[in-house]
């Protein structure tokens, strides 16, 4: 039996991962390539191996980093299941009961993070997904303290301070319609059967 529905990429996270792991990964390359003139020199690789190693170590730790990275691009995601709703990060994996989202709206990018309020970096994350659309799940509550979500999530996923989630999933319609298709099955209280009267035939003597 089916329990919940497909598994959306969150494309937060991609767009980060793709802008960061490709510059971690020269980082690491740098610093290898530092590491190799200490290295060759014989002199110093045997009376200062420190200096090669360090660099070396740092490197190697950093491309490792890199790669998990990339690796994990597509690991975040949201699924809309039976009764809740799953958000899934490398760092966090939340379930909100359908019984706290008081509704859901689609909105632009652009509209909930006006460019012309953002900087830098911000700016830069976001450039790509301006014309998107996202899904607003306004919730009766957070399910943790806000002060928490916030160490795990980006800041793109709160567009004020009042208890909500912003969702940006590529097929926004799609998630949006599975999402409404499955709290309004769990908010639909299950009817009770009703008893069928007992016919006047059962309560005849029996012979």
């Amino acid at each position: 039996m089916k329990r919940g529905g497909k598994r959306y990429p969150l494309l937060l996270y991609t767009r980060m991962l793709d802008r960061w792991w490709p510059a971690l990964f020269l980082l690491g390359a740098g610093l290898l390539a530092l590491a190799w003139p200490f290295y060759t020199d014989l002199y110093t690789r045997l009376t200062a191996p420190w200096k090669w190693s360090t660099f070396a170590g740092l490197g190697v730790v950093v491309i490792l980093f890199s790669l998990l990275m990339l690796a994990f691009r597509k690991g975040a995601y949201v699924q809309p299941r039976d009764n809740h709703l799953r958000l899934v990060t490398p760092f966090l994996r939340l379930n909100i009961s359908y019984r706290r989202i008081r509704s859901t709206t689609s909105t632009a990018m652009a509209a909930l993070f006006p460019p012309k309020s953002l900087r830098g970096m911000r700016r830069d994350i976001l450039a790509p997904l301006f014309h998107r659309t996202a899904i607003v799940v306004n919730l009766v509550a957070l399910p943790m303290p806000a002060s928490t979500l916030r160490l795990f999530l980006s800041p793109f996923f709160f567009k004020d301070r009042t208890p909500h989630l912003v969702i940006l999933v590529d097929d926004w319609m799609g998630f949006s319609t599975e999402l409404d298709s499955l709290r309004l099955r769990d908010e639909t209280p299950t009817r009770p059967r009703e008893r069928v009267p007992a016919s006047i035939l059962t309560k005849l003597p029996h012979r």
